[in-house]
């Protein structure tokens, strides 16, 4: 490994197919298809690029994240109802004069041969060295927990008290917050709420739906429901409010 370096997507345009290149398969392939992320995701990138950050190892993308400023003062009541909402609130602020005191961590991914080095940990603590820098009070996440696919019979609420012995999360993802002190704060009941025909949920869970129901889709948090009369599959996910500070 050589000498990491941390750079803002905005400056560096260049490094666009390789940042798809290091990212896109660490997701799954339903993820890049939420319509409110498809409707604000070009405002976010105009309005908020210093918080858009790739991680370089010797020029090249080996990690990455991102986050919006949004006004939120400090009550779990008043969370955005998850990623979606943090998207909402920070293009609706921005765009309203509406002053930001929260910066809310909308992702972060590590290329798949470099994860487990520690790439994670330091992508998020730059980013809330930016939040500081900025300004902002707080840092918060809609953390997408890496094994609750795992478990998707399992409620959110009740993930979030599996613990191991020494007190930290079971789920690795959680863990990674934990451990720079963010602490859990309420499930995000409806964090994003991704939606297509039949024909679409096939072709991006790769798996057959013969019958109208719900199902159990790999890398899936939540089941995805599906109706076939009305050709329409319906997936809602919950993701988990931590806070940083």
């Amino acid at each position: 490994m050589g000498a990491l370096e941390i750079v803002t997507s905005a400056d560096r345009h260049d490094l666009d197919e390789q940042a798809r290149e290091a990212f896109r398969p660490v997701w799954p392939e339903f993820i890049f298809h939420d319509p409110v992320s498809s409707e604000h995701i070009s405002r976010v990138e105009t309005y908020f690029p210093q918080f858009d950050l790739l991680v370089l190892d010797d020029g090249e993308v080996v990690a990455g994240g991102w986050g919006v400023p949004l006004r939120w003062d400090g009550a779990v009541s008043t969370l955005p109802y998850g990623y979606d909402g943090a998207l909402v609130s920070a293009v609706a602020g921005y765009e309203n004069a509406v002053p930001a005191d929260t910066l809310c961590i909308q992702a972060a991914a590590v290329r798949a041969d470099r994860q487990g080095g520690g790439l994670a940990g330091q992508t998020l603590t730059a980013l809330r060295e930016r939040a500081t820098a900025a300004g902002l009070q707080r840092v918060i996440a809609p953390v997408r927990p890496a094994i609750k696919s795992r478990y998707p019979l399992t409620p959110m609420e009740t993930f979030a008290r599996w613990c191991r012995s020494d007190g930290l999360h079971i789920d690795p993802w959680i863990r990674t917050h934990q451990r720079l002190g963010a602490t859990v704060l309420a499930p995000a009941a409806r964090s994003m709420i991704i939606t297509g025909t039949v024909a679409e949920w096939e072709e991006w869970a790769a798996m057959a739906f013969p019958e109208t129901g719900q199902y159990v889709v790999p890398e899936a948090l939540d089941l995805v429901t599906i109706d076939r009369g009305q050709d329409r599959g319906t997936y809602t996910e919950t993701n988990l409010w931590m806070r940083h500070c």
